[in-house]
């Protein structure tokens, strides 16, 4: 079993079904890129408070790995109870933007992930005070929002707004704001200045048919329990395995799932071309054309 990692032979002694549930667990794979934000990210949270903190960008297309990354870090600092204090310690807050740009559900999102008791009808300047001191009596080192780029869903005014209310934040607790969304995300951080010099983005691209991506497939096939090896970083395998994930480490990782679970009911457990030829898969480009032609 040298082509699986030591804990994953251990999982072939599950039942079917159990090894089936491991496939479709989320799992992590520290490959160069995302190891380089994470340091970014360690850097920034012990970062010495000043009136003008550092920020970061995590950029990149769709379902190519940006939350998970973010949220691999956050689970890295986990809120703790703090028994020799006087409350829960949170160095690191996980929030994602509202759909619109709006001030009043962002800190209604916020009140929420600490269970804060809040009237969702209260003026958005008291949700403001509320939202600041309790950030404060947590300890809060970083605030990291997701889905930046859900921004662009409202008019100007509504972009300046909010764009006003992280910058508020920051200058206020004195922490670092990680933003993390796609390339519109960028462009509307863009429409202000300020904010523009401060956030550092940090880019995650698609993947390049090379050495690290042959690498990041033999990662996988290590933590799939699978009895036989698959070779995926084979030259003609790994050729198809990047065609029809198009280069998005999110889609690749599907697709190992739904190959993964194919491999264990169809008893050949390993993943090769037939079974990617058997399973039912529809490429990203291809499926955003039949949602453009209207099915």
């Amino acid at each position: 079993m040298s082509h699986l990692n030591e804990s994953v032979v251990k999982l072939l002694e599950l039942s079917r079904q159990e090894r089936i549930e491991k496939i479709r667990s989320p799992r992590w794979i520290g490959y160069p890129r995302a190891k380089t934000i994470l340091a970014k990210l360690e850097d920034l949270l012990v970062y010495p408070q000043s009136h003008r903190m550092p920020n970061l960008l995590v950029v990149g297309d769709t379902n190519n790995g940006k939350t998970m990354l973010v949220q691999r870090f956050c689970g890295l600092h986990p809120a703790s109870d703090n028994p020799g204090g006087d409350g829960v310690h949170v160095p690191v807050l996980f929030v994602q933007a509202p759909p619109t740009p709006d001030e009043g559900r962002f800190y209604n999102a916020i009140l929420e992930l600490l269970f804060a008791q809040y009237k969702p009808n209260d003026r958005v300047d008291k949700k403001q005070f509320q939202v600041i001191k309790l950030l404060k009596y947590v300890g809060l080192r970083m605030l990291v929002i997701d889905e930046i780029h859900h921004i662009m869903a409202g008019n100007l005014n509504k972009q300046r707004t909010f764009l006003n209310v992280i910058k508020y934040l920051g200058n206020e607790l004195q922490i670092p704001i990680v933003a993390v969304g796609t390339r519109d995300a960028f462009r509307a951080l863009q429409t202000d200045p300020q904010l523009a010099n401060r956030f550092e983005p940090a880019l995650l691209a698609r993947w390049e048919f090379n050495t690290d991506f042959l690498r990041l497939l033999a990662s996988f096939e290590r933590m799939l329990p699978l009895r036989e090896p698959s070779g995926l970083h084979d030259t003609v395998l790994a050729t198809k395995l990047f065609s029809m994930s198009e280069g998005c480490i999110g889609e690749l990782s599907r697709l190992l799932t739904i190959a993964g679970v194919y491999a264990v009911e169809s008893g050949k457990e390993r993943i090769n071309e037939k079974t990617l030829s058997a399973i039912d898969w529809v490429s990203p480009s291809e499926r955003k054309r039949q949602i453009d032609r209207g099915g």
